[in-house]
């Protein structure tokens, strides 16, 4: 498998940013923990043992726990640097999956799917982890998201050097990550996205926010060439031009696909086998007629 993101960079930017932490770029992980957490319950059932995957500051984990829907809740990262104060990490790659076949009843991912190498295997092994009945709730940026920026980007390189190199990561859409938690397996899924809209100043605040989230150019297809001061200056008139409002401020869009989807359970609902239905369609449709 050709490898699309520097795995190594990735982990190295995602404690960078750690240790330079503000809590000033924190909002969409924030916004996704407290999503996750209002869909978790309303869930009408309790999970012994979570595990949370890559969630950065663990604010999905505090805030699932504070549901009371959780018994146990353990933490998955790339480093024990993510450790809060007495608690254990379980160091994983971001591809990993550190869960033993069946053994959790419930698996978080807040804001960090969009950065695998290899996504459907990574939901295959989340669903083998998952005990019978067993949820999957994720947080997943998609498509859309920094769609302005990655124009910006890639017209102020064809004007100033007559080509361009990819510098903002693809994302998935909806229709994409349904089909993989149906090819992964897992029952019952549903998927949706909500769009969110962040203004700036500028490009230059927009892009330390990225680097503050770890999530700089990971690309292993990026161009190692430096960039000059001339070039953000350039993206930074015509991301103003593009996309400013009457005040000035730019705006960034950052859309979230929201997941669920369980691990097999006889006493799940289940589609009704070919040929088991006790009324013909045509009779049914007949009550419609004129």
């Amino acid at each position: 498998m050709e490898f699309l993101f520097d795995e190594d960079l990735l982990a190295r930017r995602r404690e960078r940013a750690l240790a330079n932490h503000t809590g000033n770029a924190d909002f969409l992980l924030d916004l996704a923990a407290g999503e996750l957490a209002e869909r978790l319950s309303v869930v009408e059932r309790q999970f012994p043992l979570a595990i949370e995957l890559h969630g950065g500051t663990g604010i999905a984990a505090r805030k699932a726990i504070e549901t009371g829907k959780i018994e146990t809740i353990q933490r998955a990262e790339t480093s024990e640097r993510f450790a809060k104060a007495g608690e254990h990490i379980l160091s994983a790659g971001l591809d990993d999956v550190p869960i033993e076949t069946a053994s959790v009843n419930l698996v978080l991912s807040p804001m960090a799917l969009h950065a695998v190498n290899d996504l459907p295997g990574t939901l295959v092994r989340i669903r083998r982890g998952l005990k019978p009945d067993g949820l999957f709730l994720a947080a997943i940026p998609g498509a859309g998201t920094l769609s302005e920026l990655r124009d910006v980007l890639l017209a102020a390189e064809a004007e100033l050097t007559g080509g361009a190199s990819p510098r903002v990561i693809p994302f998935a859409d909806v229709r994409d990550i349904g089909g993989l938690l149906q090819r992964a397996g897992f029952a019952l899924p549903v998927v949706d996205a909500e769009n969110y809209t962040v203004r700036y100043d500028s490009l230059f605040p927009l892009m330390r926010d990225l680097r503050a989230m770890g999530m700089a150019n990971p690309l292993r297809g990026r161009s190692r060439k430096p960039l000059g001061r001339a070039f953000f200056l350039r993206a930074a008139e015509i991301y103003a031009e593009r996309y400013s409002d009457p005040d000035g401020r730019i705006r960034a869009t950052f859309s979230i696909i929201y997941t669920s989807g369980w691990a097999h359970h006889e006493s799940q609902q289940q589609p009704l086998k070919p040929g088991s239905a006790k009324v013909r369609l045509a009779d049914a449709l007949k009550g419609l007629d004129g």
